[in-house]
């Protein structure tokens, strides 16, 4: 069990894993190993998140969301396999954990006097400029 916050765990049955050969240079070791880790997590279908948290994650994930639903997260900045898998896990609970985070309500406010009168001054002195700057019609 993956605890993520006081209220979410997820099992991890719920997390496929699977290891990949790491692209980029590493010499002729990265051409014979398989190193990167690729997590695979079916949020829309997951019975361990409420689905409030479910569709905030799944809009928090962006390019990482498949059609289906499924969060996919690959790591591959360490040479061991173990490493990546662990790196690959703390971002999944760190992307969790943001999603279950309500974002707070707006409060709609009003514009202060001050401010409103500020902002037509600003205007009056604006358009006074632009006034100067109008040719004046020739008088003959």
């Amino acid at each position: 069990m993956l605890h993520i916050t006081g209220h979410i765990g997820i099992d991890e049955s719920e997390i496929e894993e699977s290891a990949i050969r790491a692209s980029g240079p590493g010499g002729q070791h990265v051409n014979k190993t398989a190193s990167a880790v690729q997590l695979r997590f079916d949020a829309r279908r997951s019975p361990s998140l409420p689905n409030d948290v479910a569709i905030r994650l799944m809009k928090l994930a962006g390019s990482r969301l498949t059609q289906d639903g499924v969060i996919i997260i690959t790591a591959q900045s360490h040479r061991s396999r173990l490493r990546n898998r662990e790196e690959a896990l703390q971002r999944l609970v760190d992307l969790i954990r943001q999603a279950s985070l309500r974002p707070r309500r707006r409060r709609p406010t009003k514009p202060t006097k001050a401010s409103r009168e500020r902002r037509l001054e600003s205007k009056q002195r604006r358009a006074s400029v632009k006034s100067l700057r109008r040719e004046k019609p020739a008088v003959e």
